[in-house]
């Protein structure tokens, strides 16, 4: 919702700015006399309209705009932006029935019919009508090349039906006309894109082409991590092990607080080598630089319960719940090493005094631009649709009160 109404007030903004433009003249000749278009931009109505609309109310927003447009029948951006509030609301038909209506105005101009399929083109795609919402943008496109908002929701559409390869071609046509300030977004998405389209070829068993768009993600933005675990498994699957086991610890080195993601990939195939010790080298490396990663506590806790090593991984655990104490998987695996030792009272009293205060949660992960939660990290918001977006979100362990 907040992704929307930031768009809807840039779309507001741009046809304030045509209407103020070179496209609007101050006059027009209709029906044989002059029509002062300022009229229904300087209603009341119309200034009141904008400004329920930015405090999201949106059923003043279009009372006050529809009289506005009443008062000046010829305020095409008035009518676009009622169209887009009733879409908003949900109203998709009463929206498509607008601005197909707005289509249908003589004497349009190249930008406006632009931005009037736009809005048809977001009605279509609100609507579920994905066929018709691309034939639209890319409509917009034939008629304003570089349209940066018909890019990006042409884009969107793409990805929603898995079509990585065009989603990347829209994505390269986009950058061109963005700022550079926006270039290392745009490496980061088309990485994203990359990665998604090795996920498809690697379900061919095509492992060269898989690895390949792997390698390409990479070399784009080396933070998408799991371009990383996706290239390690394509090593391991061709029986190369020292390259698989480099591409999953280069995980630790990129990104530290996603290392956890290769744990299990990595001590399995470590356990399989001569130097036992390795996982438990790279757990302690990470613990050393970040000593609040509860979950490289973890790994290395389970690791060494599975050795015999109950009370050293005990500690870990100990450790881990004073960092993280609402994490569940913490307790699941305390409780698991506590069975292991015969439920010795001392250190089962030790945990309780130690947990009186905490509140579990199942690591809920929040999307920074939508809000959504889940219980996993994910890489594309199944909401907003944006690319790395979610972040852990944690909570500061209890506080004694003095």
């Amino acid at each position: 919702m907040e992704s929307y109404a930031t768009f809807l007030a840039a779309l507001v903004a741009l046809l304030v700015g045509l209407a103020a433009g070179k496209a609007w003249e101050r006059y027009k000749l209709r029906e044989g006399r002059w029509i002062d278009r300022r009229k229904a931009r300087e209603s009341p109505h119309y200034i009141l309209g904008l400004n329920f609309l930015v405090a999201n109310q949106l059923d003043r927003a279009i009372d006050e705009l529809s009289r506005a447009a009443r008062l000046q029948p010829d305020a095409l951006e008035i009518e676009m932006i009622l169209g887009n509030l009733h879409r908003e609301k949900g109203q998709v038909g009463r929206a498509i029935t607008i601005h197909q209506a707005l289509l249908q105005r003589p004497k349009l101009t190249h930008l406006e019919h632009a931005y009037i399929l736009l809005c048809l083109g977001l009605d279509y795609k609100r609507g579920g009508f994905v066929d018709r919402a691309l034939e639209a943008f890319n409509e917009v496109l034939r008629l304003d090349p570089q349209n940066p908002y018909a890019m990006v929701n042409l884009e969107k559409l793409h990805e929603e039906q898995h079509q990585w390869r065009e989603a990347r071609d829209v994505r390269q046509r986009l950058i061109p006309v963005t700022e550079d300030t926006e270039q290392p977004r745009h490496q980061q998405i088309l990485a994203f894109l990359e990665n998604e389209m090795g996920r498809d070829t690697l379900k061919q068993l095509d492992y060269a082409a898989a690895a390949a768009h792997f390698v390409a993600a990479i070399d784009l933005d080396e933070r998408v991590i799991p371009a990383h675990l996706s290239l390690g498994d394509v090593r391991f699957f061709e029986g190369n092990f020292a390259a698989a086991e480099a591409a999953w610890e280069r995980v630790a080195d990129v990104a530290p607080e996603r290392a956890y993601l290769a744990f299990e990939r990595l001590e399995s195939l470590l356990m399989k080598q001569p130097d036992t010790q390795r996982f438990q080298v790279l757990c302690r490396r990470l613990i050393n630089a970040n000593p609040q990663d509860w979950r490289a506590h973890t790994a290395l806790a389970r690791h060494l319960l599975a050795r015999g090593s109950g009370r050293e991984a005990l500690e870990l655990l100990f450790e881990a719940l004073a960092h993280s104490p609402h994490a569940i998987k913490v307790h699941q695996e305390l409780w698991q090493t506590l069975v292991a030792l015969g439920l010795d009272p001392s250190l089962v009293k030790r945990y309780i005094e130690l947990t009186r205060q905490s509140v579990f949660y199942l690591d809920p992960h929040v999307c920074q631009r939508c809000h959504y939660r889940s219980t996993e990290l994910l890489w594309q918001c199944p909401h907003c649709h944006e690319w790395d977006s979610f972040v852990e979100d944690r909570i500061a362990p209890a506080q004694e009160i003095k």
